[in-house]
């Protein structure tokens, strides 16, 4: 018996083999970036996954190895990019899954945008940026008003999210916004004063569960960069209830069923006011932090999901491990990376710190505003989110990423 996994997260693989094998299935990785995941399947016993080089950008060649695999029981496409290819692919083979629709209504964050604003739960509506060049600071206090948000309606990893508030802010979106690779179109909408927080969840048959709530803190403006996560963050019972109710109204509204989530929401002066849903776990070490302060391998609910089965991770008690706090590790230029120094002093501070590389020695790094650009993960544990944190920056402070500027 065989789960197929269409790309991944750069972490949770391991985690994700791991109960593959205690659910008595086979994991096959169809990949055409197997580097990316060389970290963590050198963790694993050898044959924990078996590896399908194939071009995932390629439908047909990805249909081909799929109906390769004879005793196939299920497909996990749990990534921004290939979440709508695995769905529809998914959907074509008659494996469990949720509806390719969905997934494409949730990709695109103006559709997103419109349809909650029309159901009451968005205070405004997205505004469409038909040319980037024609966009000017009177039409954008006129339509979204000032600050305004543009970016990309399929973005991922921050990437081409423009903060403007001013001349020259708007000034930096033209040029920046010639050069840029779209995932989708152009939107605009307000700004959502506050920090950021991200929703962990997980839908079964339409009804959601909140498995926690984790912290951001970001660079500062205009950039969204983001530098620091952390889980869980200690609300009280009743505001996570409250907002565990909210997001099943959002994702309801959305048509949302059979998956997870990791939802961005600002939490304004007016309360919390929703940024993003993605149909995925969450990125970076969000899923390793989740593993560790909830006590169970949260990679078991995508098992059973594309397995088609109620996942047992509703039903388990979730807490008893420590709270867990991760820095996203910039070089300070961009350029070719040549090293990264201080690893061997992480040791030293309390927490338990850990160094996730997702860089080779040798990467090009040419963009340090968004996701793109960093060369690892400091992370660490604590008793409380606030304390992992202090940890977590401390020990991250010891590290530092050597680069050789391009001529």
């Amino acid at each position: 018996m065989t789960i197929a996994c269409l790309e991944m997260l750069s972490f949770g693989l391991a985690h994700l083999a791991r109960a593959a094998r205690e659910s008595g299935e086979h994991l096959v990785l169809l990949t055409g970036v197997e580097p990316l995941y060389l970290h963590e399947l050198a963790t694993l016993p050898s044959g924990s996954v078996e590896v399908v080089a194939v071009d995932t950008g390629d439908r047909k060649a990805v249909a081909k190895a799929l109906a390769s695999i004879e005793d196939l029981r299920g497909l996990i496409s749990s990534t921004d990019t290939w979440g709508v290819a695995g769905a529809e692919i998914a959907s074509d083979l008659g494996l469990p899954g949720i509806d390719p629709g969905v997934i494409r209504l949730v990709r695109d964050k103006a559709r997103v945008r419109d349809l909650l604003h029309s159901e009451g739960l968005s205070p405004f509506g997205a505004v469409a940026v038909e040319e980037a060049g024609g966009v000017d600071l009177e039409w954008l206090t006129a339509t979204v008003g000032l600050p305004a948000i543009i970016k990309d309606t399929a973005g991922t990893s921050s990437q081409n999210v423009w903060l403007v508030r001013n001349a020259q802010d708007l000034s930096r979106f033209h040029q920046e916004a010639r050069h840029a690779t779209l995932f989708g179109g152009l939107f605009a909408e307000p700004f959502l004063a506050g920090p950021v927080y991200s929703a962990e969840t997980l839908t079964w048959a339409g009804k959601t569960k909140l498995l926690g709530l984790s912290s951001r803190l970001m660079s500062a403006q205009p950039w969204f960069r983001e530098d620091v996560t952390a889980f869980p963050v200690a609300l009280s019972p009743a505001e996570l209830n409250e907002i565990e109710a909210w997001l099943g109204e959002v994702l309801a509204a959305l048509g949302y069923t059979d998956r997870f989530a990791h939802i961005e929401l600002s939490m304004t002066a007016d309360g919390p006011q929703l940024i993003e849903v993605n149909p995925r776990i969450g990125g970076a070490l969000v899923g390793e932090s989740m593993c560790r302060a909830l006590d169970v391998n949260v990679y078991g609910g995508l098992v059973d999901l594309a397995l088609g089965v109620r996942p047992r991770l509703l039903d388990a008690p979730l807490s008893g491990g420590p709270a867990v706090a991760f820095v996203l590790a910039y070089p300070t230029l961009a350029g070719e990376l040549v090293a990264v120094h201080g690893l061997e002093d992480i040791a030293r501070y309390p927490g338990s710190p850990t160094w996730y590389p997702t860089k080779a020695i040798g990467a090009h790094i040419d963009q340090l505003s968004d996701g793109r650009g960093y060369v690892g993960i400091v992370l660490a544990e604590g008793p409380t989110a606030e304390i992992a944190t202090h940890r977590a920056v401390t020990a991250a402070g010891a590290v530092h990423a050597e680069t050789r500027p391009q001529c």
